[in-house]
Protein backbone atom coordinates (compact mmCIF):
# COMPACT_ATOMS: atom_id res chain seq x y z
CA UNK A 1 0.00 0.00 0.00
CA UNK A 2 1.11 3.59 -0.39
CA UNK A 3 2.83 5.39 2.45
CA UNK A 4 0.07 7.92 2.61
CA UNK A 5 -3.21 8.21 0.77
CA UNK A 6 -5.83 10.92 0.70
CA UNK A 7 -8.48 8.36 -0.11
CA UNK A 8 -9.72 5.00 1.14
CA UNK A 9 -10.21 2.63 -1.84
CA UNK A 10 -8.62 3.44 -5.17
CA UNK A 11 -11.10 4.50 -7.85
CA UNK A 12 -12.30 1.72 -10.08
CA UNK A 13 -11.49 1.94 -13.78
CA UNK A 14 -14.04 3.95 -15.71
CA UNK A 15 -14.52 6.81 -18.07
CA UNK A 16 -14.06 10.17 -16.42
CA UNK A 17 -16.76 12.71 -16.90
CA UNK A 18 -16.29 16.49 -16.71
CA UNK A 19 -15.89 17.90 -13.24
CA UNK A 20 -17.66 20.85 -11.75
CA UNK A 21 -15.89 24.15 -11.32
CA UNK A 22 -13.63 24.46 -8.30
CA UNK A 23 -13.55 27.75 -6.36
CA UNK A 24 -9.77 27.78 -6.82
CA UNK A 25 -8.68 29.42 -10.07
CA UNK A 26 -5.88 28.00 -12.17
CA UNK A 27 -3.07 29.97 -10.54
CA UNK A 28 -0.17 28.14 -8.89
CA UNK A 29 -0.72 25.04 -10.97
CA UNK A 30 -4.15 24.25 -9.52
CA UNK A 31 -6.76 23.58 -12.21
CA UNK A 32 -10.21 25.13 -12.06
CA UNK A 33 -11.91 21.80 -12.78
CA UNK A 34 -11.27 18.14 -12.00
CA UNK A 35 -12.54 15.12 -13.91
CA UNK A 36 -15.01 12.82 -12.18
CA UNK A 37 -14.66 9.08 -11.83
CA UNK A 38 -17.44 6.85 -13.20
CA UNK A 39 -20.84 7.17 -11.53
CA UNK A 40 -20.40 3.94 -9.56
CA UNK A 41 -16.70 4.39 -8.77
CA UNK A 42 -15.35 5.94 -5.56
CA UNK A 43 -13.84 9.40 -5.83
CA UNK A 44 -13.15 12.33 -3.55
CA UNK A 45 -16.13 14.15 -2.08
CA UNK A 46 -16.68 17.10 -4.43
CA UNK A 47 -17.95 19.51 -1.80
CA UNK A 48 -15.07 18.72 0.57
CA UNK A 49 -12.44 19.21 -2.12
CA UNK A 50 -13.98 22.48 -3.31
CA UNK A 51 -14.30 23.81 0.24
CA UNK A 52 -10.70 22.96 1.12
CA UNK A 53 -9.30 24.49 -2.05
CA UNK A 54 -11.36 27.64 -1.49
CA UNK A 55 -9.87 27.93 2.00
CA UNK A 56 -6.40 27.30 0.58
CA UNK A 57 -6.88 30.09 -1.95
CA UNK A 58 -7.94 32.51 0.80
CA UNK A 59 -4.90 31.50 2.85
CA UNK A 60 -2.60 32.04 -0.14
CA UNK A 61 -4.16 35.44 -0.73
CA UNK A 62 -3.54 36.35 2.91
CA UNK A 63 -7.10 36.42 4.19
CA UNK A 64 -7.11 35.93 7.96
CA UNK A 65 -10.14 33.65 8.05
CA UNK A 66 -8.14 30.95 6.30
CA UNK A 67 -5.24 30.99 8.75
CA UNK A 68 -3.76 27.61 9.61
CA UNK A 69 -3.30 26.33 6.06
CA UNK A 70 0.33 25.88 5.06
CA UNK A 71 2.34 23.44 2.98
CA UNK A 72 2.27 20.78 5.70
CA UNK A 73 -1.50 21.10 6.16
CA UNK A 74 -2.02 20.62 2.43
CA UNK A 75 0.20 17.52 2.47
CA UNK A 76 -1.82 15.94 5.27
CA UNK A 77 -5.34 16.75 4.18
CA UNK A 78 -7.71 13.90 3.33
CA UNK A 79 -11.19 13.62 1.85
CA UNK A 80 -14.19 11.37 2.20
CA UNK A 81 -14.96 9.01 -0.65
CA UNK A 82 -18.18 9.41 -2.63
CA UNK A 83 -19.39 7.55 -5.69
CA UNK A 84 -18.95 9.66 -8.79
CA UNK A 85 -16.63 12.09 -7.02
CA UNK A 86 -13.48 13.80 -8.21
CA UNK A 87 -10.69 11.67 -9.65
CA UNK A 88 -8.24 11.13 -6.73
CA UNK A 89 -5.16 11.10 -8.94
CA UNK A 90 -6.05 14.48 -10.48
CA UNK A 91 -6.81 16.10 -7.13
CA UNK A 92 -3.65 14.65 -5.54
CA UNK A 93 -1.49 16.01 -8.35
CA UNK A 94 -3.06 19.45 -7.99
CA UNK A 95 -2.56 19.47 -4.23
CA UNK A 96 1.10 18.55 -4.64
CA UNK A 97 1.54 21.59 -6.91
CA UNK A 98 -0.33 23.72 -4.39
CA UNK A 99 1.92 22.43 -1.62
CA UNK A 100 4.94 23.43 -3.71
CA UNK A 101 3.53 26.94 -4.15
CA UNK A 102 2.92 27.36 -0.41
CA UNK A 103 6.36 25.95 0.41
CA UNK A 104 8.03 28.38 -2.01
CA UNK A 105 6.26 31.31 -0.40
CA UNK A 106 7.13 30.07 3.10
CA UNK A 107 10.76 29.76 2.01
CA UNK A 108 10.78 33.31 0.61
CA UNK A 109 9.29 34.70 3.81
CA UNK A 110 11.67 32.69 5.97
CA UNK A 111 14.70 33.93 4.05
CA UNK A 112 13.43 37.52 4.25
CA UNK A 113 12.91 37.21 8.00
CA UNK A 114 16.02 35.21 8.97
CA UNK A 115 18.45 35.76 6.14
CA UNK A 116 19.48 33.10 3.68
CA UNK A 117 22.39 31.74 5.69
CA UNK A 118 20.28 31.26 8.83
CA UNK A 119 17.51 29.63 6.79
CA UNK A 120 19.95 27.19 5.19
CA UNK A 121 21.61 26.48 8.55
CA UNK A 122 18.20 25.58 9.96
CA UNK A 123 17.60 23.21 7.05
CA UNK A 124 21.06 21.64 7.54
CA UNK A 125 20.33 21.09 11.24
CA UNK A 126 17.09 19.31 10.38
CA UNK A 127 18.89 17.22 7.77
CA UNK A 128 21.45 16.22 10.43
CA UNK A 129 18.64 15.00 12.69
CA UNK A 130 17.28 12.90 9.83
CA UNK A 131 20.65 11.35 8.98
CA UNK A 132 21.11 10.49 12.66
CA UNK A 133 18.02 8.31 12.45
CA UNK A 134 19.19 6.82 9.14
CA UNK A 135 22.48 5.73 10.70
CA UNK A 136 20.70 3.14 12.85
CA UNK A 137 21.14 -0.51 11.79
CA UNK A 138 18.80 -1.95 9.18
CA UNK A 139 15.73 -3.45 10.78
CA UNK A 140 16.11 -1.18 13.81
CA UNK A 141 15.52 2.28 12.37
CA UNK A 142 11.95 2.50 13.71
CA UNK A 143 9.77 0.95 16.36
CA UNK A 144 8.20 -2.37 15.36
CA UNK A 145 4.46 -2.96 15.72
CA UNK A 146 3.15 -6.06 17.46
CA UNK A 147 3.70 -9.44 15.84
CA UNK A 148 0.02 -9.69 14.88
CA UNK A 149 -0.23 -6.10 13.61
CA UNK A 150 0.61 -4.74 10.18
CA UNK A 151 3.39 -2.25 9.58
CA UNK A 152 5.63 -1.15 6.72
CA UNK A 153 7.99 -3.81 5.40
CA UNK A 154 11.32 -2.99 7.13
CA UNK A 155 13.45 -4.24 4.24
CA UNK A 156 11.63 -2.02 1.73
CA UNK A 157 11.79 1.00 4.03
CA UNK A 158 15.50 0.48 4.72
CA UNK A 159 16.28 0.17 1.00
CA UNK A 160 14.49 3.42 0.25
CA UNK A 161 16.21 5.20 3.12
CA UNK A 162 19.60 4.27 1.66
CA UNK A 163 18.65 6.52 -1.27
CA UNK A 164 17.56 9.27 1.13
CA UNK A 165 20.85 9.00 2.99
CA UNK A 166 22.80 9.27 -0.26
CA UNK A 167 20.75 12.33 -1.20
CA UNK A 168 21.79 14.11 1.98
CA UNK A 169 25.35 12.79 2.24
CA UNK A 170 26.43 12.68 -1.40
CA UNK A 171 23.92 14.97 -3.13
CA UNK A 172 22.61 12.02 -5.17
CA UNK A 173 19.58 12.91 -7.32
CA UNK A 174 16.18 12.47 -5.69
CA UNK A 175 12.98 14.41 -6.24
CA UNK A 176 10.44 15.42 -3.63
CA UNK A 177 7.78 13.52 -5.60
CA UNK A 178 9.74 10.29 -5.11
CA UNK A 179 9.42 10.76 -1.35
CA UNK A 180 5.77 11.80 -1.54
CA UNK A 181 4.77 8.85 -3.68
CA UNK A 182 6.91 6.05 -2.27
CA UNK A 183 5.03 2.79 -1.74
CA UNK A 184 5.75 0.14 0.90
CA UNK A 185 4.15 -3.25 1.34
CA UNK A 186 2.81 -4.15 4.77
CA UNK A 187 3.86 -7.13 6.82
CA UNK A 188 3.15 -8.40 10.31
CA UNK A 189 5.54 -6.99 12.89
CA UNK A 190 6.77 -4.31 10.49
CA UNK A 191 7.88 -0.76 11.17
CA UNK A 192 5.45 1.68 12.78
CA UNK A 193 3.78 3.50 9.90
CA UNK A 194 3.42 6.68 11.97
CA UNK A 195 7.15 6.85 12.72
CA UNK A 196 8.18 6.21 9.12
CA UNK A 197 5.69 8.79 7.85
CA UNK A 198 6.96 11.35 10.34
CA UNK A 199 10.54 10.96 9.17
CA UNK A 200 9.61 11.13 5.50
CA UNK A 201 7.55 14.25 6.21
CA UNK A 202 10.71 15.79 7.66
CA UNK A 203 12.62 14.79 4.52
CA UNK A 204 10.02 16.54 2.37
CA UNK A 205 10.17 19.66 4.55
CA UNK A 206 13.96 19.89 4.14
CA UNK A 207 13.81 19.25 0.40
CA UNK A 208 11.21 21.99 -0.07
CA UNK A 209 13.13 24.37 2.17
CA UNK A 210 16.23 24.28 -0.05
CA UNK A 211 14.57 23.70 -3.42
Amino acid sequence: MSRRSREAPKPAPGTASPGTASPVPGADGVPSTFPRVGRSAPGYDVAQVDEFLARARRAYDGEGEAAGIDAAAIRHTSFRMRRGGYSPSHVDAALERLEDAFAARERERGVARMGQEAWLRQARDRAAEITGRLSRPDGEKFRRVGRMSGGYDPAEVDRFLIRVQRFFADNRPMSVDEVRQVVFRTRRGGYSEAQVDLLLDAVIDVMLAVR
